[in-house]
């Protein structure tokens, strides 16, 4: 499929695709509780980073890994300053600083692997995490090195995410407050 008919697709069907070198793949619907972890998440963060000249976007925003052209709407995005746009029709997001995956079991396979094999080829990108949406569990993937990342894994509500790209604190129980889970998945 080529970047035009991407573009006529998602104008035409109202859905969005992930596009890559010709290939498109239909974004699945989300469940309650990804849906609250993603409404808390971008609602924290974003009254954390207003003050700092950075913006958060949602899940309606595209964004473009431009060293390997893959489109995708992560759950979140931050950039700071400027937003750079690209992609097959200008208005994907190409300079995320941070992105957030709500993980969902039709596609947290890819999310965890090709997925983000793709978001770490991104210059921009500093941190992004992958949020467990049936048990308390987020991983934290941070840029050490040019092609260097850390993981660091949060399974308790008790613990503290540090986003050092944007410079906050985020509360893990901030983001399970009133999800439901499974007995025995809240810690």
């Amino acid at each position: 499929m080529t970047p035009a008919e991407y573009i006529e697709l998602e104008e035409q069907t109202g859905k969005r695709y992930e596009y890559q070198n010709g290939e498109v793949c239909a974004m699945s619907q989300n469940s309650l509780p990804h849906n609250l972890i993603a409404s808390k998440l971008t609602r924290r963060i974003g009254n954390l980073i207003e003050p700092k000249g950075c913006e958060i976007v949602g899940s309606d925003q595209k964004v473009v890994i431009l060293a390997t052209g893959l489109e995708t709407y992560p759950d979140a995005a931050v950039y700071c300053g400027t937003p750079h746009l690209a992609g097959a029709n200008s208005l994907a997001l190409a300079n995320p600083v941070f992105l957030a995956e709500v993980l969902s079991p039709s596609t947290e396979a890819y999310d965890r692997g090709d997925k983000a094999a793709h978001y770490r080829r991104s210059e921009s990108l500093q941190e992004y995490l992958l949020i467990a949406q049936d048990r308390v569990r987020v991983e934290r993937c941070r840029r050490s090195g040019q092609n260097e990342w850390l993981l660091s894994e949060f399974t308790t509500l008790a613990d503290i995410i540090e986003l050092t790209s944007l410079a906050i604190s985020l509360p893990v129980a901030d983001l399970y407050a009133n999800v439901p889970l499974e007995p025995g998945r809240r810690r």
